[in-house]
C-alpha cells in the first residue's frame, strides 16, 4: 500500500495563509443564505498559484525552487467583495486584496519563475487575487446578489505578509480539505 501511495500525485496550491484575526473578520460576513456554502474559517486563504496534480518527483523540484523565492515582507490590505463568474449568477463569493501592491506582484512573479524552473505548466489566465468566502448553488443567485450589494464596502484590516505556504488539497464529498505541507518565510 505504501508503494502505491508513494507513486500517487497530490493536488497542490501555493497560498498566503490569512491570520486568525483576519479570518475572524471575514467569518463575520457569513450569514445563513439559501444555496450559499460558506468556507470554514480555518480554510480561508489567498491562493497565489494552483499547481494541480504533482508527482513525488515534481514535488521535490517544487520544494527546492520555492525555497529560492526572495521577497521582502509587506503589508496587504483586504478589501472589496465580488463574485465569479462576473456578470452571471454567482458560483463563488470572494473578497479581494490590495492587488496593486508592488511586492505582492513581485511575489507572484517570483513564484511563477520558480515553478517554471521546476518544469510545471502554469495556467495563463488573468490572476485575480482573492479569498473564497463561499460557493453558491444555482438557487443562491438572488440571496448572493443581495449579499454582494449589502457588503460591497466590506474589508478587513491590512495584515503583514511574512511567508507563503504550500498546501495539499484533498477533495471530499463535504468539500476540499487543505493541509499545510511547507511554509516558506519571506526574506527578512
Amino acid at each position: 500500500n505504501y508503494e502505491r501511495n508513494a507513486m500517487s500525485t497530490e493536488r497542490l496550491f501555493v497560498a498566503l495563509t490569512l491570520p486568525p484575526a483576519i479570518r475572524a473578520v471575514l467569518g463575520a460576513l457569513a450569514q445563513p443564505l439559501p444555496g450559499v456554502n460558506w468556507t470554514p474559517l480555518e480554510q480561508l486563504h489567498l491562493t497565489l498559484r494552483f499547481l494541480g496534480d504533482v508527482t513525488p518527483d515534481q514535488l521535490e523540484a517544487v520544494l527546492a525552487q520555492l525555497a529560492t523565492v526572495r521577497v521582502a515582507p509587506f503589508i496587504l490590505p483586504v478589501e472589496g467583495v465580488g463574485a465569479f463568474p462576473p456578470n452571471h449568477p454567482p458560483r463563488v463569493l470572494w473578497i479581494g486584496v490590495g492587488s496593486g501592491h508592488p511586492r505582492f506582484f513581485q511575489l507572484r512573479q517570483r513564484l511563477d519563475d520558480a515553478l517554471l524552473a521546476a518544469h510545471l505548466t502554469l495556467d495563463l489566465r488573468t490572476f485575480h487575487p482573492h479569498a473564497t468566502l463561499a460557493r453558491c448553488t444555482e438557487q443562491a443567485a438572488p440571496a448572493a446578489l443581495h449579499w454582494l450589494h449589502t457588503h460591497r464596502e466590506a474589508s478587513a484590516p491590512p495584515f503583514q505578509v511574512e511567508a507563503f505556504d504550500l498546501y495539499a488539497s484533498e477533495l471530499r464529498p463535504e468539500g476540499a480539505v487543505h493541509t499545510l505541507k511547507q511554509r516558506f518565510p519571506l526574506a527578512k
